[in-house]
């Protein structure tokens, strides 16, 4: 019988540069690869040519397998294969469900290890040259879910507009016009918003504009999950420090001729 086993692993943002050494060298020893939507088809190249690969993504609107379905396969795939690899885009502990997949394995005694991932909350502003805290501009930060399970807009949404906090909101798009409304009611229409789209990929798009406007840019852009948007002062920094870094470049080629 094969020694059943699950690892979640984070597979990072989307880049597939950006997923860390334990977890390609765990990946290489799997037996089965259950993988999801946002996770970069390239990393599926570190796993063993015989690894049984399995799509189980879920996305807004359209779901390959319900969390049940994905718990029972990963207590099949294990008890039939040995070990399964469950290979989340970005951290498996940041509403990746992980908790869910992990209280299944452990009831039917299978063993269970994590890889944490680079989180796309950190990363794709911080791609992006958008940092989520600053001296002087933020002394801290918020990351939510822009949505419940019902669909509703997230009461910890209300509570971050009150804050002085970077907000970072994900999968979000459906509901940004109700979001920027929330900010608006506690005072911030003016406030700077970024909005990233297939953030770290060759895919990637940003639009900026405030709380008063960026419902309406982005939706004259196209922009759609899966997406991140980045709520405070922070974002002006982008357009600072991208000048910063040119006005640098500059003056170092000025100074080797």
């Amino acid at each position: 019988m094969p020694k059943a086993a699950l690892s979640l692993i984070g597979a990072g943002p989307g880049d597939p540069e950006m997923i860390t050494l334990k977890a390609i060298r765990i990946l290489g020893t799997a037996d089965v690869v259950l993988y999801d939507a946002l996770v970069n088809p390239q990393l599926l190249e570190y796993a063993p040519k015989n690894a049984v690969l399995q799509f189980v993504g879920k996305r807004f609107g359209c779901h390959s397998l319900s969390q049940d379905e994905i718990n029972e396969l990963i207590i099949s795939s294990a008890r039939q294969y040995g070990h399964v690899v469950r290979l989340k885009g970005g951290d498996p502990f940041v509403f990746g469900r992980a908790v869910e997949e992990i209280e299944a394995a452990s009831r039917a005694g299978i063993p269970v290890s994590v890889v944490p991932g680079i989180s796309s909350a950190l990363s794709v502003p911080a791609m992006q040259m958008i940092p989520l805290t600053s001296r002087g501009v933020a002394e801290s930060f918020w990351v939510t879910t822009g949505t419940t399970r019902s669909g509703d807009i997230s009461g910890d949404v209300h509570l971050a507009a009150q804050s002085t906090a970077t907000v970072v909101i994900l999968m979000a798009m459906s509901r940004i016009g109700g979001i920027m409304d929330i900010f608006k009611e506690a005072g911030k229409a003016d406030m700077p918003v970024a909005v990233i789209q297939d953030g770290t990929t060759d895919k990637e798009r940003i639009v900026t504009g405030t709380v008063s406007d960026i419902a309406a840019v982005t939706a004259a852009h196209g922009i759609e999950n899966p997406a991140i948007i980045v709520i405070g002062e922070v974002v002006k920094w982008r357009e600072q420090l991208a000048g910063i870094i040119a006005n640098a470049e500059s003056q170092y080629i000025y100074e080797e001729r």
